[in-house]
């Protein structure tokens, strides 16, 4: 039966970054959005809508502003337990709550609990597709695609796989990660919406034997995604530079290795090379900018020009980032890029969270977007959801105005309701 969620309505029809922002994105002061089967219909002014869908039920949000749902595009679920854990240095934090906590996860029972744990609380804050890293273990895999597919949400994840610099317990082999990897793939790659994600966690933490078995996964499986971490921070590059010396530079270790492709994704890329940064454009490759996460481990300020030069996406990075919140997220990208000369326009914010990373995720026609025939999966954003919001949006003189606040103050309070393949989540 075709529903008609009633509400604003925003919906881009352009990058806001290839345009002038305004210009990218249609706003429907009184919309709806028509959803039938899980699927999008379409959207516009509700009284067109109403027309074209007589006899619809009907869900009115009042002034609430529909968005595509929020898509994360780097984050880790084995470690939402351990978010906002004090530390120092990005290898200080992993050896002292990531990696104790990552070895927790071959017990399918506590993989199950904390998949559930963050699904739901991603759902809370209004997210509902994420990238996110697993663990070695098996178990982990399984649990987060078993809970994805409990709530209906699209989930891309993949077996997080090091077979050096790491503890006794949390090591595979070259082999094994191949092995395990393809096992994985075979059992859960589009399966539903599960897709399978090769998932090396960085150069430093797998020998060139472990990286280039996974690089012949890859190029034995195309149509799957390859994520895993870039120039995060400078002694980490030094670091690599002192394991792999025969490398131009830090993309060098994944290109030599089969590992650099147009879907890929490389998460955090601050510290990048004049090489890097032509590579990543000739390639088509995708970037993704944690910004909690980069301030949170000092690890430093993401080039906000790189989002007019490559593709992007936008991610939590939870547990190294400091918030489950794409919201907080578009806040700290906003900061970030004012510190490197640039200010975001709240549209660029709002499709860097939806849209952008959607293509991130080469799934822009499925999530992220109001197009007919994607997934309906929706955030309704209550735009007065504090009184120092509601303060500031009762001033506003049009739609930016009115949602910047939230952006930059917003928190689950905002979320007044999710919608996953059209249905209510909360």
């Amino acid at each position: 039966m075709t529903t008609l969620i009633l509400g604003q309505v925003l919906k881009f029809h352009g990058s806001p970054f290839e345009a002038p922002p305004e210009a990218t994105a249609r706003h429907d002061s009184r919309g709806a959005v028509a959803v039938d089967g899980g699927r999008i219909l379409g959207h516009g002014p509700v009284d067109a809508m109403r027309a074209a869908h007589p006899g619809a039920a009907e869900i009115d949000h009042g002034a609430g502003l529909i968005l595509p749902g929020f898509v994360d595009a780097h984050m880790h679920y084995p470690q939402t337990a351990i978010i906002a854990s004090w530390g120092k240095r990005l290898i200080d934090w992993l050896n002292g709550y990531t990696f104790p906590e990552e070895a927790r996860f071959g017990d399918p029972a506590y993989a199950a609990e904390i998949a559930g744990r963050t699904l739901d609380l991603m759902l809370a804050n209004g997210t509902t597709s994420l990238a996110s890293y697993c663990t070695i273990h098996p178990e982990s895999v399984d649990a987060i695609f078993e809970a994805g597919a409990a709530r209906g949400m699209a989930v891309w994840a993949g077996k997080t796989c090091m077979d050096r610099n790491a503890p006794d317990d949390l090591r595979d082999t070259a082999q094994s990660a191949h092995d395990d990897s393809a096992a994985l793939l075979a059992r859960w790659h589009g399966q539903g919406r599960a897709r399978y994600v090769i998932t090396p966690r960085f150069s430093p933490t797998s020998t060139p034997e472990q990286l280039e078995a996974l690089g012949a996964l890859w190029a034995a499986h195309p149509d799957c995604l390859m994520q895993t971490h870039l120039s995060e921070q400078t002694d980490e590059l030094v670091w690599v530079a002192e394991l792999y010396p025969e490398a131009r530079d830090y993309l060098d270790t994944y290109e030599a290795h089969g590992l650099l492709g147009a879907r890929g994704l490389y998460g955090h890329a601050i510290h990048l090379t004049e090489r890097e940064r032509a590579r990543l454009v000739e390639i088509g490759a995708a970037l993704v900018h944690c910004p909690t996460s980069n301030t949170f481990i000092g690890s430093g300020l993401f080039d906000p020009s790189l989002f007019g030069t490559h593709r992007v996406g936008l991610a939590t990075d939870t547990g190294g980032g400091s918030s489950f919140s794409m919201l907080r997220t578009m806040a700290a990208a906003y900061e970030i890029a004012q510190l490197g000369g640039t200010a975001l326009h709240p549209a660029q914010l709002l499709w860097l969270a939806t849209e952008g990373s959607a293509r991130a995720l080469h799934a822009e026609d499925e999530v992220g977007t109001l197009a007919a025939g994607a997934a309906a999966d929706l955030v309704v954003l209550d735009l007065a959801s504090t009184p120092a919001i509601a303060q500031r949006a009762a001033r506003a003189e049009d739609l930016w105005q009115a949602v910047f606040p939230t952006i930059m103050m917003g928190d689950d309070r905002a979320v007044a309701q999710v919608y996953v393949a059209g249905q209510a989540m909360k």
